[in-house]
């Protein structure tokens, strides 16, 4: 069974930065797109960032663009999302998501399978 843990997450102050980690037991994280998903008390989920397994390129939301960078380590079988310049509206729970689909283009978020558990991240001064 495909698992994924979610760690980096703490408190912050706006302007600090983070790096979350998705590690990734049971399966090989870069046959598969991988997204970082992120959801706020009242809102809905939100796409913050995706790599795609086919030809790597990466997506941004634009709230997250420029400040926040996703990365793979193949040899670690983890991804990576760093967050810079944090601000109070990135306070969330930040999951990792793989697609189910092998080899594949980020999906849409509702095409999103495989959820970690998640971890919060709070930017408060």
């Amino acid at each position: 069974q495909v698992e994924f843990v979610e760690s980096g997450g703490g408190l912050v102050q706006p302007g600090g930065s983070l790096r979350l980690s998705c590690a990734a037991s049971g399966f090989r994280l870069d046959y598969y797109a991988i997204g970082w998903v992120r959801q706020a008390p009242g809102k809905e989920r939100e796409g913050v960032s995706c790599i795609s397994a086919s030809d790597g390129s990466t997506y941004y939301a634009d709230s997250v663009k420029g400040r926040f960078t996703i990365s793979r380590d193949n040899a670690k079988n983890t991804v990576y999302l760093q967050m810079n310049s944090l601000k109070p509206d990135d306070t969330a729970v930040y999951y990792c998501a793989a697609d189910l689909i092998e080899g594949g283009d980020c999906p849409k978020l509702s095409n999103f399978g495989s959820w970690g558990q998640g971890t919060q991240v709070i930017v408060s001064s």
